[in-house]
C-alpha cells in the first residue's frame, strides 16, 4: 500500500468511527506505530485530522461534515459540561433559537422545566427532546430536511427565523478562528446561523475545544458578534485570553 493510500484509509477510518487510535491503526495497516504517528503529523499538517494523545479525530472541513449521528459519540462530557454552563446564560429570556447539533441539544435538555419558554429551533432532535416539557413551547422550523444532521434549512427556514424577534440565540459551528470568524461547511447551513443571529438580540456561541483553530467554507459571523463563547477547559486559557480581546466573554467550563 502507497503512502497516499495509507493515509486516505486513515482519514477514511476517522470520518466513518470519529476518531483513530495509532495503535488499532498500526494493526488495521500492517505497519509500525511510528509510521502511523508520522502519517498523522502530515494530516494534521493538511488540515484533515487534529491528534490527540495516542490518536485523532476527523477536522470538519469544506468537503466533509460528521453526521449527528457522530457527534453523539464525540467528547460526550465536555459537551455535557459545555451544555451546562451555557444554560446558565439563559437569564430572563423568554424566546430562544437552538441551532443545530448535538452541543445546542444537550443545552436545550438543560432548560428549566419550572418556567415559561419559547425554544425555536431547526433541529428535530432537539424539537423531540423538548416536546414533553411542559412549560415549553417548540416552534420547528420548516424547510429542506438535511439528513446527516436531521435540520431543516433553506428560504423557508430563514424566512421564519427573519419574522422572529428572540431574545438569545445559541449559535453552533463547524470551524471558529479569529482570522475567518465562524465558518460550516455548506451555505444553506450558514445562512440559517446568520439569520438567528439577526433576529437574536444576544447571540452565545458554543462549542468543544476541537472546534477552535478550525475553517469551513463559508463564514457566517465574526467572533466579535457574540457576548459570550462557551466551550471547556480544554482549550487552553492563553487561546481563550486571545478570543476575549475580539470582544466576547470566554467561559471555560
Amino acid at each position: 500500500m502507497s503512502t497516499e493510500q495509507r493515509r486516505r484509509d486513515i482519514v477514511h477510518t476517522a470520518r466513518h468511527a470519529g476518531s483513530v487510535d495509532v495503535g488499532e491503526l498500526a494493526v488495521q495497516l500492517g505497519v509500525a506505530k511510528e509510521t502511523v504517528r508520522r502519517d498523522l503529523r502530515a494530516l494534521e499538517d493538511h488540515g484533515l485530522i487534529r491528534r490527540t494523545h495516542g490518536g485523532a479525530y476527523p477536522v470538519e472541513s469544506a468537503g466533509f461534515e460528521t453526521t449527528l449521528d457522530v457527534r453523539t459519540t464525540l467528547h460526550v462530557p465536555e459537551k455535557r459540561r459545555i451544555a451546562a454552563a451555557a444554560a446558565q446564560l439563559l437569564e430572563d429570556a423568554e424566546t430562544v433559537f437552538v441551532d443545530e447539533g448535538f452541543t445546542p441539544q444537550l443545552i436545550a435538555e438543560a432548560f428549566p422545566h419550572d418556567r415559561r419558554l419559547t425554544v425555536v429551533t431547526a433541529s428535530l432532535a432537539t424539537a423531540k427532546s423538548l416536546a414533553t416539557a411542559e412549560q415549553t413551547t417548540v416552534l420547528l422550523l420548516g424547510g429542506r430536511l438535511r439528513p446527516g444532521t436531521l435540520a431543516t434549512v433553506d428560504h423557508w427556514t430563514t424566512k421564519m427565523l427573519a419574522g422572529f424577534v428572540i431574545d438569545l440565540a445559541f449559535i453552533g459551528a463547524n470551524g471558529i478562528s479569529r482570522e475567518h470568524g465562524l465558518t460550516t461547511p455548506d451555505p444553506a447551513v450558514a445562512e440559517v446561523k446568520a439569520q438567528a443571529i439577526r433576529s437574536a438580540r444576544r447571540s452565545v456561541f458554543v462549542g468543544a475545544h476541537t472546534k477552535f483553530g478550525a475553517a469551513s467554507f463559508c463564514r457566517f459571523a465574526a467572533v466579535s458578534t457574540f457576548e459570550a463563547i462557551v466551550t471547556s477547559t480544554l482549550l487552553p486559557s492563553s487561546e481563550a485570553q486571545r478570543y476575549s480581546l475580539l470582544g466576547p466573554q470566554v467561559i471555560r467550563a
